[in-house]
């Protein structure tokens, strides 16, 4: 069937950008287009979003977003007590002078 359609400009610079890049002809890309925005619209609505929450065993008091401080703080204090021990060695290793 032939029509006239007047387009807006943006969703004819649209057409003929997606017309290009997929190297097909605009009355294609026009048709598909149209074809999937009347499918859409006789579609049923998506099932909404639930959230199914998990026990992840976390006793009270515990922040779960501030794990990563804790492992920062308790790697540091593995660092430092490693220093300590480097430090005592090179303390009482007998010098060679």
């Amino acid at each position: 069937m032939r029509t006239t359609l007047t387009l807006d400009d943006d969703v004819a610079d649209a057409l003929k950008e997606r017309a290009r890049l997929l190297e097909l002809p605009f009355k294609q890309v026009v048709n598909e287009i149209l074809r999937r925005g009347l499918r859409s619209e006789n579609a049923a609505p998506p099932e909404p979003f639930r959230v199914r929450p998990l026990n992840c065993g976390l006793q009270p008091g515990i922040d779960p977003l501030r794990l990563n401080q804790l492992g920062d703080e308790l790697e540091v204090e593995a660092f430092l007590r490693k220093q300590a021990r480097v430090v005592g060695a090179e303390r009482e290793a007998p010098s060679g002078t």
